[in-house]
């Protein structure tokens, strides 16, 4: 039986995989294989999608959304860690009612936020800036920060902090010398989801910035055309986007692994 769910398993995961797999295949077709029905699984591979891709300077777009992705969530982690701990294993007055506050601030549709925050951003004169971006995905990724932050800290034991506080350390020291070192692999983890959803956002990117201030999803709409044959470059650029991500859940996957689990309901 253990190796029938071992199996079925397997054939999840790669079910999940097959879209990422293709994306990348296609990735090195030529256009006309691309876009072919049905699809061609024998082809010529070439790089052609890839030289239009940085024809098209890419950089700049990868920077922006590095810039974006980077800065807000090291902004979220600076905010959401003591604000995790007051609500945790310090917990203020009326903690539930700032509990839910912070996650009824996800159920407002983005839509419906859109006008006053485009109205507000251009009389300040922020359009297309990307500082605009990071404060709104800093906002964004807040309220999440918070709850996964409080799931990791009340897998410590109080002790462990009245312990610190009794050999002279203050609140601030006890959290950055004794607490971040315990919950490190929940940071970790916070830290990859919030940058995945900064790294991924399109919404607010397309319609507050343009060409100074464009991120990477930005870039894959400019090559979506209806004229001629474009899925092949689309894809050599979707990969390339994706890479970053990969690689930062690769080299973190130890402490992923361990975060996630931390927070679990026992």
């Amino acid at each position: 039986m253990k190796h029938v769910w071992s199996a079925v398993a397997w054939l999840v995961g790669l079910l999940f995989f097959f879209p990422v797999l293709w994306m990348v295949l296609t990735g090195f077709k030529h256009e006309s294989d691309a876009a072919s029905n049905p699809p061609h699984w024998l082809f010529s591979p070439t790089l052609d999608g890839y030289r239009q891709v940085f024809d098209r300077d890419i950089m700049p777009y990868l920077l922006n959304s590095l810039m974006a992705s980077v800065f807000s969530t090291v902004l979220v982690l600076a905010l959401a860690t003591p604000a995790a701990y007051a609500l945790s294993l310090r917990p203020v007055a009326k903690w539930r009612d700032a509990l839910f506050f912070f996650i009824s601030t996800k159920m407002l549709p983005a839509v419906a936020a859109l006008l006053p925050i485009y109205l507000v951003v251009k009389e300040l004169g922020m359009l297309d800036n990307i500082w605009t971006m990071v404060i709104l995905y800093t906002a964004m990724n807040l309220p999440l920060a918070v709850w996964m932050m409080r799931s990791f800290l009340l897998e410590v034991p109080r002790s462990v902090v009245e312990a610190a506080e009794m050999d002279g350390a203050a609140p601030a020291t006890a959290i950055r010398r004794v607490l971040l070192p315990i919950v490190s692999p929940g940071l970790a983890a916070t830290a990859l989801i919030c940058f995945i959803f900064s790294w991924n956002e399109f919404f607010f990117a397309v319609n507050l910035t343009a060409t100074r201030a464009g991120t990477g999803p930005i870039f894959l709409v400019g090559f979506i055309s209806s004229e001629g044959l474009f899925l092949a470059r689309l894809c050599a650029a979707a990969t390339l986007l994706s890479l970053p991500v990969v690689l930062a859940g690769w080299v973190a996957q130890k402490q992923l692994v361990r975060g996630l689990s931390m927070g679990a309901v026992k």
